[in-house]
C-alpha cells in the first residue's frame, strides 16, 4: 500500500451540479470551508451553458468570491472551446475536459459523438497548453454505462492512446453510474497501464451499489494514489438514470487514516464541512461517518 493517498474534492461541482440550485453566497462558504481542511486540490467550478446545467450559472462569481489558499491547487471543468476560454479567463491553470467512453451517454451529455469529442479535446489541449495551463481527460462511463450496459476496458485504453498522442497531462477514469467493481478497476487499470504507463492516473468513483471503497482499495493495490471525492458523498450525474452520489471524502479519508495511509487531510475539520454541505442543500447526505461523528475510532478485532 501507498504511504500517501491524494484526494481530489469534487464536491463544489460533480457534487453540487447534481442537487436543486442552492445561492451563489452557499457555494463559496462551502467552497472556503473545504479549503481550510487541508485537502490539497479541489475540483472548483464547471464553465457550462446555464441551460445545460444551471447549477453552475454562477461559476464566475464563485470563482471570484472564493478565498484562494496557499498550497490548494483548484480545477474546473470545461465542456468546449468557450468554456476553456472562460476558465482561462478567470486565471485557471489546471483545466479538465470530458469525454464518454460509451458513445451514446457521450451524445446525451454533449450532443455529440465520442469521436467528434475527442477531436474538440485534441484542438482543447493545444489551446490550453497555449495559455500555460494543463488538461486533464476524463473518460466517463468507463465501468459502465447506463445506456449501453458494459464498457470494454480496451475501448477506454484507446480513449487514452488517443489523448495520450494529442498531448494530454493526465488521465481520469470516471465510474459514471457505480457499475465499477474491483474486477472491473483490475481489468480497466491494467488494459491503460500496459500501453501508457508513464501517464497519471486518478480514479473517480460512485458508490450506487456500495462498492466506492472496495474499488478504491484495488486501485490503491494497483498503485493508484489519486482519488476523487466529495464531501458528504454529493453528487451524481444528470445524464445516468439511477446513478447515486460520490464516494464521500470524510469516510475515504477515515478508512486511509485508519490504515496508517496519510492524506494531509484533518478529518474533523472535513467533517464539519460535511455538516454545512448537508445543511446548505436542506437534506441528509449518505456519509456513514457524517452520521457516526468526527472522533470515531474503529475497534481492533481480536486475532
Amino acid at each position: 500500500m501507498p504511504d500517501h493517498v491524494s484526494i481530489r474534492e469534487v464536491g463544489p461541482r460533480d457534487g453540487l451540479q447534481n442537487e436543486e440550485p442552492i445561492p451563489t453566497d452557499a457555494k463559496v462558504r462551502l467552497l472556503d470551508a473545504l479549503s481550510r481542511t487541508g485537502v490539497r486540490r479541489i475540483e472548483a467550478v464547471s464553465f457550462v451553458h446555464p441551460k445545460a446545467i444551471p447549477q453552475m450559472a454562477d461559476a464566475d462569481e464563485v470563482w471570484q468570491r472564493a478565498e484562494r489558499v496557499d498550497g490548494v491547487r483548484y480545477s474546473a471543468l470545461v465542456p468546449n472551446t468557450r468554456g476553456a476560454q472562460r476558465a482561462l479567463a478567470a486565471g485557471f491553470t489546471e483545466i479538465e475536459v470530458v469525454v464518454s467512453a460509451s458513445d451514446t451517454h457521450n451524445r446525451r451529455n454533449v450532443n455529440r459523438s465520442t469521436e467528434e469529442s475527442l477531436d474538440d479535446i485534441a484542438e482543447l489541449i493545444d489551446l490550453l497548453h497555449g495559455a500555460g495551463a494543463t488538461a486533464e481527460v476524463i473518460v466517463a462511463t468507463s465501468f459502465g454505462c447506463p445506456y449501453e450496459g458494459d464498457v470494454d476496458p480496451r475501448r477506454v485504453a484507446a480513449i487514452v492512446d488517443r489523448v495520450a498522442r494529442d498531448g494530454a497531462d493526465r488521465v481520469a477514469f470516471g465510474d459514471t453510474t457505480g457499475m465499477g467493481t474491483p474486477r472491473r478497476v483490475r481489468e480497466l487499470v491494467t488494459a491503460v497501464r500496459d500501453r501508457n504507463a508513464q501517464l497519471p492516473v486518478l480514479l473517480h468513483f460512485h458508490n450506487t451499489r456500495g462498492t466506492a471503497l472496495a474499488n478504491m482499495l484495488t486501485a490503491m493495490e494497483l498503485g493508484v494514489t489519486e482519488f476523487d471525492a466529495s464531501v458528504g458523498g454529493l453528487g451524481g450525474c444528470p445524464y445516468a438514470p439511477g446513478a447515486s452520489g460520490n464516494l464521500a471524502t470524510e469516510e475515504a479519508v477515515h478508512m486511509l487514516h485508519d490504515m496508517g495511509i496519510d492524506t494531509g487531510v484533518d478529518l474533523d475539520a472535513l467533517i464539519e464541512a460535511a455538516e454545512l454541505a448537508e445543511h446548505l442543500v436542506g437534506k441528509k447526505l449518505p456519509s456513514g461517518v457524517l452520521r457516526a461523528g468526527p472522533r470515531t475510532r474503529l475497534t481492533p478485532i481480536p486475532a
